[in-house]
């Protein structure tokens, strides 16, 4: 068996791959090890719960509508201790860079990592740089790593029966952008990546009400981490077909192309599970984030397994797990 490309894709297939990349036994520091397979991990530390993480980027293009790998390599890790109540504060950068890369290009990566962690209120602390030769990689290779400190830890494992499920906002807006404008269509600003940082959302929720379970859609998209809450939880979710927020130019071009809307990267949502008490007050502090407008409660948990879909026809349907994200190379 090899490597292949889908196993770096989120979906069923990544999975299968974990159960090998994650088989160490001296992992236990803090008494936290990978068993949780979190977006990251949480270390007690004089009294405070520190939040760590790292992620790899190799999006193509490197730039595209909305973004750039840079952007994307900053928000990717804020949004990872974001999601488990971890306020941002320090971020490493790895780059791993091919011989003849544009200085130009490297220089606008740098500022747009840069006006990320301005809006993420987090600085760049430490780093590294390799140069490989010509042919060697794909233009550039990025690692980002992160900690912050939780005030509040989230995990994504929490969920409870009758849980509201609730979306920052529209999906899909990441893959689809990033997909269209790798296959030469002309969207104009009609579809455009949601790279951004979630931090402020994040600290309205927790400021708003309970938060049970939270994560942010990246590869795989909300179909795969939908799944991966349930599963982790133990419980069903019911999603409504007709509360879930797509844009128009999303939902053509993914009807266009044969993609799942539900099924493609998002890099500046994120998904949640509160307590029915607390999803309107929660959803209106969502609400009052500019990157929030689109939030809606889009589900319940129920006792039983699995994610079922009622339809805009009054059917139900399976939400499954992808086998892998069906645009690679976004993230």
């Amino acid at each position: 068996m090899k490597v292949e490309l889908a196993h770096g894709a989120g979906g069923e297939v990544m999975g299968e791959l974990l159960k090998t990349l994650t088989r160490f036994t001296h992992c236990n520091a803090g008494g936290i090890g990978l068993e949780a397979l979190d977006d990251g991990a949480i270390i007690p530390i004089g009294g405070k719960n520190l939040v760590f993480t790292t992620d790899s980027h190799v999006v193509r293009p490197l730039f595209f509508p909305g973004g750039d790998i840079g952007r994307l390599a900053v928000c990717g890790t804020v949004n990872d201790l974001s999601v488990m109540g971890g306020r941002p504060l320090a971020l490493s950068c790895g780059m791993v860079i091919e011989e003849g890369f544009d200085i130009g290009d490297l220089e606008r990566i740098v500022a747009s990592m840069d006006e990320a962690l301005g809006e993420a209120c987090a600085s760049m602390v430490t780093g590294d740089t390799k140069v490989v030769e010509r042919g060697g990689l794909d233009g550039i290779v990025i690692n980002t790593a992160g900690i912050g400190i939780a005030e509040r830890v989230i995990r994504d494992n929490g969920l409870q029966t009758g849980d509201r499920i609730i979306v920052s906002g529209t999906l899909g807006d990441h893959g689809l952008a990033i997909l269209t404008h790798r296959e030469g269509f002309d969207m104009g600003e009609q579809i455009r990546s949601d790279v951004a940082p979630v931090w402020g959302i994040v600290e309205r929720i927790l400021a708003a009400g309970e938060v049970h379970a939270m994560k942010d859609p990246t590869r795989g998209g909300f179909a795969s981490i939908i799944n991966e809450m349930a599963r982790k939880s133990g419980k069903r979710i019911i999603v409504d077909q007709e509360s879930i927020p797509i844009r128009r130019s999303v939902r053509s071009a993914a009807d266009m192309l044969g993609i799942d809307p539900l099924e493609v990267a998002n890099e500046g949502k994120v998904v949640l599970g509160v307590p029915a008490s607390d999803a309107d007050a929660v959803l209106a502090a969502i609400r009052t984030h500019p990157l929030g407008r689109d939030a809606a409660i889009v589900g319940i948990v129920t006792e039983g397994s699995a994610v079922i879909m009622r339809t805009v026809i009054g059917g139900e349907r399976f939400i499954e797990p992808p086998m892998g994200d069906p645009v690679p190379r976004v993230c």
